[in-house]
This record gives C-alpha cells, sequence and structure tokens, in this order.
C-alpha cells in the first residue's frame, strides 16, 4: 500500500502497464497520463503535474529495469502532450531524463528516447531554444549512433529542431558557440555531418549572423574538409563557400586578423582540397583587408612561397598562390621604410585610418579577385574592432627577411620559389632600403651562392638583387655600425677611392664609387666586387660556365666602367696569379665582344677624356697578368706603337701553348666586326707602320697554323708593303699622334709589364719545382 501512495496519483492499473514488456499496455498507460494530467492542466494544479512528471523521470525514466525506461518515455511524452503550450513551464524536467537515455546501451531503447524527445519539443517548438545546448549536444552523440533506426529517429529529431531555429528569432548564438567549437574537432564522419548541416542552417537564417563567430570554427570546419567522405567533403566545401560568399558582401565586419594565422596553417597542410581552399581564401584575405594581413605575411610567405614550384598536378594551388604572393607584395609601400618603432603600434578607429587608406588601391588594384574596388571598400571596410583594441599593422620586415633568407638556404625548393624570394627581396630593397640594409650583411653570403645557381633565371634576380644592394644610396657605411664597413678594408685588396669620390661624398652624392664619373655605387659595391672575384676564385667551375653571363648582366644592370675599373684594381693585388691571368683573359673577352660593352669600348677607343685615359691606365696593369689580353687592350685603344712595343718583349717570355692559343684567338678576334676599324686603317700605312708592324710581330709568334695562314693573308691584302720602311726617328704624321695628346707615360706602363711577367715567370717555376718534388715523392 505504502508503495502506491508513493506513485500516486498514478493508478496501480497504469503503473503496471508502464513496467509491462508491450509496448502496446505502455501506450495504453500513456494515454491514461495524459488523461490525467490534462485534468490538472484544468484545475491549474501545477503541483501534481510536477509530481507526475518526477515520478515518470525517477521511477521509470531512470529506472534499472528496461521496461520501467520504457514506460517512463512514452508516459513524459504523454504529459508533455497533454501540457501543450505549458509544457514549456516544465521542460527542463521532461527533457533531462530522456536525454539520460540516450546513452542507453539498449538501441530500442534509445530509439524509444529520439520518439519521446521528438514528441516533446514538437508540442513546445520555440520553448525548448533555452535548452538547445544540451539538446544539441544530445543529438550530435546519436548521429554518429551504430543503429539505423536510431540514426532514422535522431534524424527526425534533427530535422524538427532545425526547423524550430529557422523559425524563431530567439536563438541564442553566443552561447551555442563554445559547443559547436567543441564538438567540431569530432572525427567521427557522421557527427561531422551533423555538425557541417547546422552550420549551413544556421548560415541560412538571415537574423543569426555567424560570420562575427567563424574565427571559432574556422579552424574545425577545414579539419573537415578533409575528411574522407566525398559526401562530407562536398558539404563542407558548400559550407566554406557561403562563408566566402558573405565574408566579400561585407567585409567591414570580417576579423581578417584573428583568422590569418589559421588559413597559414592549413595553406601548408597535405590534403590538396584544405591547401587549395585555404589558399583561395588567403587570396580573398589579402585583396580585402589590405595591410591588416602584414603583420601576418612572414607566416603567409612560408605557405604560399613553396607552392610556386609545384608542377601540373598542383596547378590550382599554384595559380593562386601566385596571386597571393603578388598581392601581399603590393601591399609593401615606400611608407613601411619611415615608420619609427613608436608608430608600430596603433589604435584603429571607427573611420579608415591613413594606412586602411593606402591599402585600398592596392587592393582594389589586383584585377584577380571578382570583387569591385568599390563595393568592397566602404568608409570602415578593412575590418571592424573595439576602440581599445590595438593591431600591429605595420610592415614585420625581421620575420618576412628570416623566411627568404630560410627558403634561399634550402637547396630542395623548386627553380620558381628561389625566384619569387630574390623578387621578394629585390621589391624590399626598393621599398624599404633604409630597413632592408639592415638585413644585408646577413643576407650577403647566400646571395653570393646563389650565383653558383643551375637556372639562369635564378641568377639573373640574383644579380638585380645585389645590383640593387651596390648602387642603393641607402647602403652607405654611415649609421650601419662596423659590420657593414667589415669588407671595406680587405687588406691587400683594398680599393684607392679617387679623391673626386671622396669629393662627390662630401658635397651629398653617397656614392664610395671606384670611378669618379659615375657616382652612383655605395660602400656595398666594392665589397662585391671583392667576394665576386673570391668566388671566382674558389668555383672555377663557376668563372668557367658562367662567369662571362654574370658580368655581362652586371654591366647592364650598374655601371660598365665601375665594374672593370674595380676588378682590375682588384686583381691588381691579387696573391693567385694564375687566377689572375684567366679573369683577366675572361675580362678582356667579354670587353671585346659583348654588345653590352659597346659604350665602354667607344670611349677606349678614343681615350679623349681624362676619366677613359685614367681607365685605360687601371686596365692595363691589371691586364698585364695576360700579355696577349694587355695587346688586344693597345689595339681596342688605336696604341699601336706601343702594342708593338709590348710584342718585341715577348721574345724574352716563355712561349707556352697556352700562350700560342691565346695569339691564335687574339688573330680571330681581329678579323671580327669589333676591329673592323683596325682592318681599315691598314690602308693607311704610312699613319699606322706601327699597326701593321705589330700584325707582322703576332705572325712571327705563330707557327704554321690555320691562324698563321689567316692573318698572313690579311697583311698580303695591304697596299703598297714598300711604305712600311721607317726611320727609327721618323715620326708618323697624320692622324697617329694621340700619344703626345694623351698624357699617358707608356715607358711606366712596359716597365709595369715586364715586372707582372717576371713574377708570372717565378711563380710558374715554383709550380714547376712543387709539381717536380710531388713526382720524386710518388716514386720514392
Amino acid at each position: 500500500m505504502s508503495a502506491e501512495r508513493e506513485l500516486a496519483p498514478l493508478a496501480p492499473g497504469v503503473v503496471r502497464a508502464l513496467n509491462d514488456k508491450l509496448y502496446e499496455k505502455r501506450k495504453v498507460a500513456a494515454l491514461e497520463i495524459e488523461k490525467l494530467v490534462r485534468e490538472f492542466v484544468a484545475q491549474n494544479n501545477a503541483s501534481q503535474i510536477k509530481h507526475v512528471i518526477q515520478i515518470l523521470s525517477q521511477e521509470f525514466a531512470l529506472s534499472q529495469h528496461p521496461h520501467s525506461r520504457k514506460g517512463g518515455l512514452i508516459g513524459l511524452a504523454a504529459c508533455s502532450i497533454a501540457l501543450g503550450k505549458d509544457s514549456g513551464l516544465y521542460l527542463k524536467e521532461l527533457i533531462e531524463p530522456v536525454l539520460t537515455c540516450f546513452n542507453d546501451a539498449d538501441s530500442r531503447l534509445r530509439y524509444y528516447a529520439c520518439e519521446a524527445l521528438y514528441n516533446i519539443v514538437k508540442v513546445a517548438r520555440g520553448s525548448v531554444l533555452p535548452h538547445f545546448n544540451v539538446l544539441f549536444d544530445g543529438l550530435s552523440k546519436l548521429a554518429a549512433d551504430p543503429d539505423p533506426n536510431v540514426k532514422s529517429g535522431s534524424e527526425l529529431l534533427d530535422r524538427l529542431l532545425k526547423d524550430i531555429v529557422t523559425e524563431s528569432n530567439q536563438f541564442d548564438l553566443v552561447g551555442f558557440i563554445p559547443l559547436l567549437r567543441e564538438r567540431i574537432y569530432s572525427n567521427n564522419q557522421y557527427a561531422r555531418q551533423f555538425i557541417i548541416s547546422w552550420i549551413l542552417v544556421l548560415e541560412s537564417v538571415p537574423d543569426i549572423n555567424l560570420l562575427d563567430y567563424l574565427p571559432e570554427i574556422l579552424d574545425g570546419l577545414f579539419q573537415i574538409l578533409g575528411d574522407n567522405s566525398k559526401e562530407i567533403r562536398k558539404m563542407c566545401e558548400v559550407a566554406l563557400g557561403e562563408f566566402l560568399k558573405e565574408i566579400k558582401k561585407n567585409p567591414c565586419s570580417v576579423k581578417f586578423a584573428e583568422m590569418a594565422n589559421i588559413l597559414v596553417i592549413h595553406c601548408q597542410a597535405a590534403d590538396d582540397l584544405i591547401q587549395l581552399s585555404a589558399m583561395c581564401w588567403m587570396r580573398e584575405f589579402i585583396q580585402l583587408a589590405g595591410r591588416v594581413m602584414l603583420p601576418y605575411s612572414s607566416g603567409i610567405l612560408t605557405a604560399v612561397l613553396p607552392c610556386l614550384s609545384y608542377d601540373d598536378r598542383k596547378k590550382n594551388i599554384k595559380e593562386v598562390a601566385n596571386v597571393c604572393n603578388q598581392s601581399l607584395m603590393k601591399l609593401v609601400i615606400p611608407e613601411d621604410d619611415e615608420m619609427d618603432e613608436a608608430k608600430q603600434w596603433m589604435t584603429l578607429p571607427a573611420e579608415p585610418t591613413s594606412e586602411e587608406a593606402l591599402s585600398k588601391p592596392e587592393a582594389a588594384s589586383s584585377g584577380s579577385l571578382e570583387v569591385s574596388g568599390d563595393s568592397t571598400f566602404s568608409s570602415s571596410s578593412v575590418f571592424t574592432i573595439t576602440s581599445s583594441e590595438r593591431i600591429q599593422v605595420t610592415l614585420n620586415l625581421d620575420g618576412i627577411v628570416q623566411v627568404l633568407d630560410c627558403h634561399l638556404h634550402d637547396t630542395s625548393i623548386g627553380m620558381m620559389t628561389r625566384i619569387a624570394v630574390l623578387k621578394w627581396l629585390y621589391h624590399l630593397y626598393i621599398k624599404t632600403p633604409r630597413k632592408m640594409f639592415r638585413h644585408t650583411d646577413s643576407l650577403f653570403p647566400i646571395l653570393l651562392r646563389t650565383l653558383s645557381d643551375e637556372s639562369d633565371e635564378v641568377i639573373l634576380k640574383d644579380l638585380e638583387v645585389l645590383a640593387e644592394i651596390a648602387s642603393s644610396p641607402a647602403g652607405q657605411t654611415e649609421g650601419h655600425g662596423p659590420s657593414d664597413s667589415s669588407d671595406a678594408q680587405p687588406g691587400p685588396l683594398e680599393l684607392h677611392v679617387p679623391a673626386r669620390a671622396g669629393q662627390l661624398s662630401n658635397s651629398g652624392t653617397k656614392g664610395l664609387e671606384c670611378s669618379p664619373s659615375t657616382p652612383t655605387m655605395n660602400s656595398y659595391f666594392y665589397k662585391f666586387m671583392i667576394n665576386l672575384l673570391k668566388r671566382f676564385s674558389s668555383e672555377r667551375k663557376l668563372l668557367e660556365m658562367r662567369g662571362a653571363f654574370i658580368i655581362r648582366q652586371l654591366c647592364l644592370l650598374l655601371n660598365a666602367e665601375n665594374i672593370f675599373h674595380s676588378m682590375a684594381d682588384i686583381l691588381l693585388r691579387e696573391e693567385d696569379l694564375k687566377f689572375a691571368s684567366t679573369m683577366v683573359h675572361t675580362l678582356n673577352t667579354i670587353l671585346l665582344t659583348s654588345s653590352e660593352l659597346f659604350q665602354l669600348r667607344n670611349q677606349l677607343k678614343d681615350l679623349k677624356t681624362p676619366e677613359s685615359r685614367n681607365l685605360f691606365c687601371c686596365l692595363y696593369r691589371s691586364w698585364c697578368h695576360n700579355p696577349v689580353t694587355t695587346v688586344s687592350l693597345c689595339f681596342l685603344t688605336q696604341n699601336y706603337k706601343h702594342a708593338y712595343d709590348l710584342i718585341q718583349k715577348f721574345g724574352d717570355l716563355e712561349v707556352t701553348v697556352d700562350f700560342l692559343t691565346e695569339v691564335d684567338k687574339l688573330v680571330q678576334l681581329i678579323e671580327c666586326p669589333i676591329f673592323t676599324y683596325l682592318r681599315l686603317q691598314l690602308l693607311d700605312v704610312k699613319n699606322n707602320p706601327y699597326l701593321i708592324k705589330a700584325l707582322y710581330g703576332l705572325l712571327m709568334l705563330l707557327p704554321q697554323s690555320s691562324a698563321f695562314q689567316l692573318l698572313s693573308h690579311r697583311l698580303q691584302c695591304v697596299p703598297n708593303p714598300e711604305l712600311m720602311q721607317t726611320a727609327d726617328g721618323t715620326k708618323p704624321s697624320g692622324s697617329f699622334k694621340r700619344t703626345s695628346a694623351s698624357n699617358i707615360d707608356y715607358t711606366d706602363l712596359l716597365q709595369h709589364f715586364e715586372k707582372v711577367q717576371n713574377k708570372h715567370l717565378e711563380a710558374r717555376h715554383q709550380r714547376a719545382g712543387r709539381a717536380e718534388q710531388l713526382d720524386r715523392r710518388v716514386v720514392l
């Protein structure tokens, strides 16, 4: 009797029926409970209603006996139906025991729990929204249920709940986001499908602004995008696409900065779809947010640069990455070089700042996105942020340079990535030279090593960077500390700067150039020349394969006279005489044959100016390392008498096969278009006797070879050879009187030639002695 009193007002028959194993009997009991509760509702007897719900919950739904639990579930559903609109007053008591049954081991009981909750929610409608989180949590678990019936029941409940959320304007999005952020990282396919379906629903509701909370769930969305199920991947693509459309429509309300690092991570994903989608988002962010993305430049470059070397299998990713790279580069402006540390942090007001204004034309100028510049950028289009928050909007140059330097050191990266890195460095030196020169000492070695790259395109870009370093006014020693002048005084290779260069520097031109005629070089120029020659010396293959190519390109990028003047000055002090001879031969070949040096050849050809005569003397002293190149320089500058005097000295030299080979090449050069003027001067025998004598001297040096036949045939074409007979004291008349006007001490030059050749002779003897000693050791 006491048990019956405790379960009152439920009749004993109803209690027995609720505990019955047959569904039909439990259903009859539920109808009785519904009738009972309706009476209590009519009497407005809330205490009895609560008591009935408590009994059904504690004694049945949460019972240890499965049939009792089934009876409790159908009884609670009957209560909800009887309560009607008033069920909202008792939802907590009605829902909690049902949700507990979602975790039951019996699949049939989980199905009945779904059915009961469906009836409860169907009656309560919008009143269940305050309990949405617990309902969502329970449904997310059932979405992955292994039983198909349970899953089917949960889907019905899920659709009902979505309809309610869609119809209502009282959904608590703020309270729901933490749960969504937690559940979105589920690895179960069905749970992921459930999450994505809800995100799509919430995104479609006009009154729900899910975009504000996108940073909370974006990472999880990209992880779901890598699911093995094609259907889930497609759903996730759709969800991300909808968010991106919304971002394009309302960029002013997007928290770009909070999502930048998320995109950086997924732009490096191994999954192609994730990487492509993240890269597309990054492209939009850079072009929509503008300079807001600058603080994240190093991370963006880390993700984007490797993609530029992808092959055709990842062509789409490569193309989007290229747009990202170009758009990001456009955000760097000259003003970044002027911002001091005090301005690196600024409060962003509601209206656009000057920095934002600067970013608008940059972003709008990039035509890769289907976004109108007018519609994209409104009065506060970059982003909205509370006035108390502060965000860095200046260039993170240190981080960018570190990334670029790391990629240059990585020998495994592709050619297009290396080219992009060098383009970045060149762009930074153009836009922010003052700040970039703080990093030049650390970048300089790897830039020099890059000259050994296999790709001509890489070398060209590398030379552009080095040329900009060598010619930028920002690259002066002043203000860069001791490290910048570490190579300014390289011992035996120290450059003698002409007095006039110093005067130019003091008068406002900051160049420390070799030649006073072109004040465009800075303190790094000579350091570059020294290190370039050192590299050629240590890598003879580089000199042989790419030396001429590198020097010719430098002559286009920098002043050719400065290059030859400085290299000649350095080689004059070169201790490795064999290398000096090889390098002089290379420079001479470039000087005589390269179209890039046409102007310099004309300057040397006439020697009309003090600068050209100074250059000739400088080149001559270094050219003395190679006797044949010295003669060719005299031919180029029309110093025929001196050429003849030099050839007379050849009798005292050691004539080797290499020497004769170079004479052979000189004869071939004389037949080239560059020496057309020289061949025409052979018609004027009277005024050019020493030219003919010099050529005959070369002829006498040559053995009976094709070069001998070629030169001999040329000299046979000289008219009236009898006119060559000239007394020793006779002065040639006419045009050949430039020696008296040039103020060049040819006697001193000839003595210097003899001195240098003696050094070479001693060096050859020493090398031969060492080789002989080595042979003896081998024999012993």
